[in-house]
This record gives structure tokens, sequence and C-alpha cells, in this order.
């Protein structure tokens, strides 16, 4: 049931490339407002479940500081999306799931199983058939610095997984953390928002329409429902699991944006299809 509920979190967070496409604002704006509109949302529902009781002041800070290091994410990423589509940018974002191996056995001690290490070399070879391998086939207005972005992005985003998963180690309801959590994305894209020229308060619609709709199905719902896993299940397994992340988002962005992808793209959008699902089959015994 835990593998469930953070793959239906995945499904929600896939659609967040699309969301920021359509809004068609600066990376850091986008960033801002989607934390900005999901604060009341979560704020009501933290009201109603008591969701910061019993937890220590040192959990509410790394939550916290695990929102800023996601506004850092966000930004690299929104830049990169606008390189390289929104399929592709979240699939490079997602090399996320080699810093946090590294990160997760350096720290925490979970040194990774045989099954782990053969998945993890599974999604790897499909990111990389995936990004096109610099064929003139490949899609992206702008591949290089789109994936050095991207990557950017999946370092950051390892970051933030680990440092929310230690935020809520007590397992207390995934409301309070969630809300922590986007407060520090709030402040964060508020510090970064100087080096984005684009970046602006006004809001304008249909923009801010699509951020809204952003903030609703990805902040709150996508992410209410990973991180109640995220603290349930090993670092790695649970970064693997949202490897099926880029791959809805290639279908979305072939389906909302026509983004045309190489053959070579779509074997291995399905060779990481077959990592996640292999994630997903709880270990035996």
């Amino acid at each position: 049931m835990i593998h469930l509920t953070a793959l239906l979190g995945v499904l929600g967070i896939s659609f967040s490339a699309v969301f920021v496409r359509l809004a068609d604002v600066s990376a850091v704006t986008a960033a801002l407002y989607r934390g900005l509109y999901a604060v009341p949302i979560l704020a009501a529902i933290v009201a109603v479940t008591s969701g910061h009781r019993g937890r220590p002041p040192r959990a509410h800070l790394l939550a916290f500081v695990s929102g800023v290091i996601l506004a850092l994410d966000l930004a690299f990423w929104h830049v990169s999306i606008a390189m390289i589509g929104a399929g592709l940018a979240t699939v490079i974002a997602n090399v996320q799931v080699v810093f946090v191996a590294v990160a997760a056995w350096a720290f925490h001690g979970e040194r990774p199983g045989g099954r782990t290490v053969a998945v993890v070399a599974i999604v790897l070879a499909g990111l990389t058939l995936t990004s096109g391998l610099a064929r003139v086939d490949a899609y992206g207005s702008s591949p290089i610095l789109g994936v050095v972005l991207g990557t950017l992005a999946g370092a950051c985003y390892a970051g933030y997984l680990l440092t929310f998963r230690a935020a809520n180690r007590s397992l207390a309801p995934t409301p309070g953390p969630l809300l922590e959590s986007t407060l520090g994305v709030v402040a964060g894209a508020l510090l970064v928002a100087p080096l984005d020229a684009r970046f602006s308060f006004a809001p304008h619609f249909p923009a801010h329409a699509w951020l809204m709709v952003l903030a609703l199905v990805a902040q709150v719902m996508g992410w209410l429902l990973i991180a109640t896993a995220l603290p349930r299940l090993p670092a790695v397994e649970t970064s693997i699991l949202l490897l099926g992340q880029p791959v809805f988002a290639l279908i979305w962005g072939v389906l909302v944006f026509g983004e045309r992808l190489s053959p070579l793209q779509w074997g291995g959008a399905a060779v990481v299809l077959v990592g996640v699902a292999a994630a997903a089959r709880p270990s035996a015994g």
C-alpha cells in the first residue's frame, strides 16, 4: 500500500512540468507561486489534522531547510524545461537517484543491496538513452545547457528528498512537515529572485490559473502522498520510485506539446519504466 501511495503521488507531480510550460512565467516566479498558492491549503489541512503536534524543533527546521533546497531545484529545473522540453527536463533532473544512493550510503548507512544496485543500473541506462545521446534527432533547443541545469536540479532534488525524509523520521502527520517545507520554497525563491531577470510579483491570467493548479495537484496532493511514503521506505527505493515521474512527463510532453522524441529516447523511457516496476515490487522476506 505504501508503494501504491508513492506511485499515485508521483503521478500527481508528473504534471508539474506541463503546468509550468503552460504558465509561461519565469523560473523563479513559478517556484514562488507554486509555494504561495499551496501554503493556505496546507495550513488549513494542518489546522484540521494537528499536523505540527509531537515533533521536535530540529524537525521543524529540517523541513523548512528542505524547502529552501527544493526552491533551488525548481529554479534550475524550470529553466531546463524551456531548453529541452517538459519530458526530457524531468528525466534528466531525476539523476537524483545517483546522488541519493551515494548520500544514503555515506550519511545514513543504507548500504544498497544487490537488487537495488541492479535497478539503479537499469534506470540509469534508461536515463542515458532517453537523453538522446546527442544525436541529431534528439529533442531540445539547447540540449547541452539544458542537461547541465537538469543535473544541477537533480543534485538539489536529492538534497531535498534526504533532508525532508530526516525531518519526518518520527512519522508525524504529513501535512505539518510539508507546510514547513513549502514555506521554505517561498523563502528560497525570494532569495534567488534577484538572479532571475524575468521574475515578477504581478499575477496575470491565465498564467496564474495554471500556477494555482500546479500548487494544488503537485505541491499539495502529489507531495502529501509522496511525503506519507517517504519516511517509511528506504531512501534509495523511494528515489527509484520517483523515477516514474519522468516517464509520465514524457507522455504528457508528447500529448500536450507535441514534443517529438526519437526512437532511442522512447526506448530509454521504456527501460526506466521497467526499473520503476522492479522498485515497486516489495522485496521478499
